[in-house]
């Protein structure tokens, strides 16, 4: 985003209608838990039937984050979180990783800045058969704290039929009436996307749970940082509609990609249950290991696109928090799992001889 970009986006129906577009473009990470079992409040396939609504239905691919590109490589870690947490995967061994870069877009087929907002999804496969599934965002703070604001923003982003767009007026009336919104308003408001998948950072956003071999437990959130130094995107990365995708290509057939795992730590005063909110910068951090990543596949042939990067899928030493919004992914992701492994089934059924 230019300077001349963020000038313009000074219009208040202007600006709301995207802030409101880039917190329904980060859906798929957020949106129902566990406990709201209630088939008059929400489910997650409403929820998922909304966002189709809004954005249409691109058979085989993931509701939102569909356009992305499968990476692999190993994790390295360092032994400098295992006071805090006995998985295996702290200790100073190399793990497999399958991971998966995105665009925050339900569309397949958009260009590559058709949002500003960018995801990390990495599985790490360890030694002794678990896994760790994470999902990450390029972004400070979550849009939503729980997954009722959530499938409210999604309903008042409804396109005009008239217009295409969300009514500004609608948009209005929703974020008057969900401030836990506002965090990610006011920081989206001088953010600016790097030029490359490559030398961005990724939050995981949610708090979890570290548990040590006495079982002492220790609340966290974890980012990957980059080793390349932060370059904002320009107008001149915008000429190729796939330009992330080909600076992934050939930085990596140039040589490996470095990130590291930072743990913050958080206070007991820090909150657990509301990802809208940032720790304080002050919270001690960990770097915890090394992130390699050695090649790039297109994910039409790459294995990460049968993978479901539910963010509870933890190994022993690492556990959930009590924020809502961890169990809301879980379900939500369950469901674009389902309905995209079997629309990809349907088609290879119906193109056999």
């Amino acid at each position: 985003m230019t300077d001349s970009n963020r000038t313009g986006f000074g219009n208040t129906a202007a600006r709301l209608l995207t802030i409101g577009g880039l917190i329904s473009a980060v859906a798929s990470a957020f949106a129902w838990t566990a406990g709201w079992l209630d088939p008059t409040r929400l489910t997650p396939q409403r929820l998922i039937d909304q966002v189709e609504h809004n954005i249409g239905v691109h058979a085989g691919y993931r509701r939102a984050h569909a356009k992305g590109m499968c990476v692999t490589g190993y994790f390295e870690g360092n032994g400098q979180a295992s006071a805090y947490s006995r998985a295996s995967v702290f200790t100073a061994e190399r793990i497999p990783v399958l991971g998966r870069f995105a665009t925050a877009n339900g569309n397949p087929h958009s260009t590559d800045d058709s949002v500003p907002v960018r995801s990390l999804a990495l599985r790490f496969d360890l030694p002794d058969g678990q896994q760790w599934r994470t999902a990450m965002n390029a972004i400070a703070v979550a849009p939503f704290a729980t997954p009722q604001t959530f499938y409210d923003q999604a309903v008042a982003s409804r396109p005009d039929p008239a217009t295409g767009k969300p009514d500004p007026a609608v948009m209005q009336a929703f974020f008057d009436a969900h401030p836990d919104t506002l965090p990610f308003r006011t920081w989206i408001k001088s953010f600016t996307p790097s030029s490359s998948w490559a030398n961005g950072t990724y939050n995981g956003l949610d708090a979890f749970r570290l548990l040590n071999a006495q079982g002492n437990s220790q609340a966290v959130r974890w980012s990957m940082v980059s080793e390349l130094p932060y370059a904002p995107l320009a107008d001149t990365d915008k000429t190729d509609p796939d330009f992330l995708h080909r600076d992934l290509q050939r930085r990596l057939n140039q040589g490996e990609l470095r990130f590291h795992l930072i743990l913050t730590l958080a206070a007991a005063s820090d909150p657990t249950n509301n990802a809208t909110l940032a720790w304080p910068a002050e919270r001690q951090q960990i770097d915890a290991g090394t992130l390699v990543l050695q090649q790039a596949i297109s994910q039409d042939e790459g294995a990460c696109r049968d993978v479901n990067y539910d963010p509870t899928i933890l190994p022993d030493g690492i556990a959930t928090s009590d924020d809502p919004l961890l169990g809301a992914r879980s379900a939500v992701y369950s469901e674009s799992f389902n309905r995209r492994t079997f629309e990809n089934a349907s088609a290879s059924t119906s193109t056999r001889p």
